[in-house]
This record gives structure tokens, C-alpha cells and sequence, in this order.
């Protein structure tokens, strides 16, 4: 892992910037290193409270933070808006699409994306939730639902557009019910004439036995119980069959349901990005099923200690008897053990060894409900919902950040009022449905007049 010529430093690449990579980066910006992030965009984006960008509590400046703004006080490390498209182990080159780098160690945490299990057809109409992009298209989907429901006359048609299905009952499926259940129940019911937001039907599809896999079952139904009472109906052991633009089709047992609908949000499953299979043709380095690097306990690639694979991207198994799972606490430890492992190679100290620090579960169901695994003990209601509160504070990167999201939540949590529910996209996403035959859908160009 040393350089050759001791008068140039150690050049550390790291591609991606969410919690992995920034905070890697962040740990080696005083070190003798000459550290480069490489990332797509130009901020660091805090994927946890996207569900509220999506729902029209945040705003997406709330909860991303610009990279070189973050490392600028770290002379050692330079950023790069690119993006890779190739490695070359044995040059120990990244290539991009401008230029390429040289390495002498190389940290990649490009995280995740949607996975539609085969059904990439699905995408257009069900939506996932992983950029600032796709939170937007949501918060679209969700509000113009309710505005074409006002404009309905048929009574069949507006419950359709009131219908809103959500697909996948871990965390990001929960907290997506609990606040759209929010919205529609309290913040939305005094701004329309011609529809009663009550009348929302908001339906978490899970093809598990219970919601919050992940969570011990006492939770999980503590979780079911404060859904249902927001008015949240929860299905489980149910599967997605089909999925169109007017329907859902769910099995459930022999049961099959075909559920009108003009509003699906995925929130089912994930697969790794792109890299992962860059990283498996140049090194050989074995995939799981959803393309996660399998990685050695140190969190390198098997027969290259240079290059390392972090956070989502990485499928670590040597702790405990299934892979750690893709969240922020475990990216922010391993990128902080990869830096404190790469400083104590180049100053020859004793190499750490990694384990991850379970400091346990916690997910938001709506205001005062939430659940809390901290393993030793376990809350549910006000007192978790405040501890989801002020950690999800203190992960945000920024003080500003920090600052913007308190006094909003507070603001929120007095009025139920919901400052950032703008519809944004083009001028014509406004539908009228001109010929009668309900053919239209946020998204959708309606007909001009001339046409019909």
C-alpha cells in the first residue's frame, strides 16, 4: 500500500459521496495522504429523510450538503464531479467519464438503487426513493393525486386518485404510509371544496409476515398497530403481481386483488449500483444476488488489500450469521475504520481490525409514534419518536442543516402545516381529462383540445 517515491503522497481515491465515502474522506483529511472523492453529484445527500422531501415536510436543500463545502478545510483532499465507468486493478487507474486518476488505495461506496425483481417495466409507474430527484417525482405523483381528485366528477375515477398503494413494509415503506396517512388525514383536510381527504385510502403492500422485517416482532406489530390507527391499512404476506397505470394487481395466498389506483410508491427492495459488477470483471471478486461485493473481513477485495468496498455496496458476512445491513451507522463505521486502517498502514502502527457497533433500529411511523431496537431495550411511541427525532439531527452533516430541519420539525410539530408541498415539473403536468376516458396520470401530457 506504500507509494514508491516517498516525496509523493499516498493517493487514496474514494468514489462515491454518501455516508461511506464522505465520511472516509472526512477521516483522511488530516492525514499525510493526498485524498480524491469522485461522485456524480456535487453534495452529499442525507438518503434517511428523503421520505420527507417526498411528503412535502422538507425541502431537498434541507438534507444535502455540498461536498466542497464539507471538505474544504481539509488542504489534502481534492473533489471530483464525475463519473466512473471503469477500474484498472493493475495500472490502479479510475477512469471517468472526463479523465482518469491514479491510486494507491482505493475506497468505493457507490451505494444502491431500486430493484424491481425482474419488473424494470414498473419503474415509470411505481417510483423508488434514493435521489433528490425521485423524492421530487413522488411529491409530484402524491399532490397532483389529490388535485386531480378535486377536479374529478366520477366518483369511481376520484377514489382511484385517492388510492395510494404503497409497495415494501420496511422502514422507507413505513415512514412513507405514516406521512402521506398525515397528510391526507390532517395537514391537507381544510385546503380542497370538492373532495374530503379522508377519504384516502392508503394501502403498505409487504410479502413478508409482518412489516419492519428487520425488527424484532413485538415492534413490528407496535408498528402495524400506531399504522392502522393513522388509517394506514397494512396487508402482509402479500405480493405484487402487476402494476399498471390505472391498477395494482396483489396476491395474497390464492387471493387476487386488483386494487384502483393512480399513485404506486416502491419501497420494495434494492440492488447495488453499476460498480459492482465494474469491480467483479476487473478483479473477479464474487457478487451476491443483488450485485453487492462479497468483501474480506477487512473490507477489501480478495487478492487486491488496495482496494476496498464500503457501505451498501458491500456485502460484509463475517459478523454474525447474515450480511450487516444497508444503513447509514454501518457506511459511517466503515468508512471511518477503512481511513483509521489506511492511516495506521502508512505510519506502520498496529493494523485495527473491523466490527460493526450495533446501535440498533429505529424508525418513524408518524408524529410522537415511532419505534426504537436499541438491542439492551426497546421504546415505541412519544419518547422513540423523540430519539428518532435528535439522532437523524445529529447524523445531518452541516450545523445549518441541523439548524433548518429542528426548527422546521418543531414548526411542524405545533401547526401540522407542511411548508414544502409545491408541485414542480412542467407547466402542463395541470390535468384535465378532455375525452372522458381517465387518461391521465401525474406525469402524463394531457391532450390538447384540437386533438380530441
Amino acid at each position: 500500500m506504500s507509494h514508491t517515491n516517498a516525496s509523493v503522497p499516498h493517493r487514496v481515491v474514494v468514489v462515491g459521496g454518501g455516508f461511506g465515502g464522505l465520511y472516509a474522506a472526512k477521516e483522511l483529511g488530516r492525514s499525510p495522504a493526498h485524498v480524491t472523492l469522485i461522485d456524480k453529484r456535487n453534495f452529499h445527500l442525507f438518503q434517511p429523510l428523503l421520505y420527507q422531501v417526498a411528503t412535502g415536510t422538507l425541502s431537498p436543500a434541507d438534507i444535502s450538503s455540498p461536498l466542497r463545502g464539507i471538505l474544504s478545510n481539509r488542504p489534502n483532499t481534492q473533489v471530483l464531479m464525475d463519473e466512473v465507468v471503469q477500474i484498472d486493478p493493475h495500472q490502479q487507474k479510475v477512469i471517468m467519464r472526463s479523465q482518469a486518476v491514479d491510486y494507491d488505495t482505493l475506497i468505493v461506496a457507490t451505494g444502491v438503487s431500486h430493484h424491481y425483481f425482474g419488473n424494470d417495466q414498473w419503474r415509470t409507474t411505481a417510483p423508488g426513493l434514493k435521489t433528490v430527484e425521485d423524492a421530487l417525482d413522488m411529491r409530484r405523483r402524491i399532490f397532483m393525486a389529490f388535485e386531480a381528485a378535486e377536479k374529478e366528477t366520477d366518483p369511481e375515477k376520484r377514489a382511484a386518485w385517492l388510492t395510494f398503494v404503497i409497495v415494501g413494509g420496511g422502514p422507507t415503506g413505513v415512514e412513507l404510509a405514516g406521512a402521506i396517512a398525515e397528510l391526507a388525514y390532517n395537514t391537507l383536510k381544510s385546503d380542497f371544496r370538492n373532495i374530503d381527504t379522508t377519504d384516502t385510502q392508503i394501502l403498505l403492500l409487504e410479502g413478508m409476515d409482518r412489516i419492519l422485517p428487520p425488527y424484532p416482532p413485538d415492534l413490528s406489530a407496535k408498528a402495524q398497530t400506531a399504522l392502522e390507527k393513522l388509517g394506514v391499512t397494512v396487508r402482509t404476506q402479500t405480493l405484487v403481481t402487476q402494476i399498471e397505470e390505472t391498477a395494482v394487481t396483489a396476491k395474497q395466498g390464492d387471493r387476487v386483488e386488483h386494487i384502483a389506483t393512480r399513485t404506486v410508491l416502491w419501497a420494495a427492495g434494492v440492488k447495488a449500483s453499476g460498480l459492482g459488477q465494474v469491480l467483479a470483471q476487473a478483479t473477479g471478486v464474487a457478487l451476491d444476488r443483488v450485485g453487492r461485493v462479497m468483501v474480506e473481513p477487512d473490507l477489501t477485495v480478495a487478492g487486491y488489500p488496495n482496494i476496498f468496498v464500503i457501505g451498501d455496496l458491500a456485502n460484509y458476512g463475517h459478523q454474525g450469521d447474515k450480511p450487516l445491513p444497508g444503513v447509514a451507522p454501518v457506511a459511517v463505521q466503515q468508512g471511518q475504520f477503512v481511513a483509521k486502517f489506511i492511516k495506521a498502514k502508512l505510519t506502520n502502527h498496529p493494523l485495527p481490525t473491523f466490527k460493526y457497533d450495533d446501535v440498533g433500529n429505529l424508525a418513524v411511523i408518524g408524529q410522537n409514534k415511532a419505534v426504537v431496537d436499541f438491542k439492551f431495550v426497546k421504546f415505541w411511541g412519544p419518547m422513540a419518536w423523540f430519539i428518532w427525532v435528535f439522532a437523524h439531527i445529529y447524523y445531518l452533516i452541516e450545523f445549518d442543516n441541523k439548524l433548518i430541519v429542528l426548527l422546521q420539525w418543531g414548526w411542524n410539530y405545533f401547526t401540522r402545516h407542511r411548508g414544502a408541498r409545491i408541485i414542480t415539473g412542467e407547466a402542463d403536468l395541470v390535468q384535465v381529462d378532455l375525452d372522458g376516458n381517465g387518461d391521465y396520470r401525474p406525469g402524463a401530457k394531457p391532450k390538447s383540445p384540437l386533438e380530441v
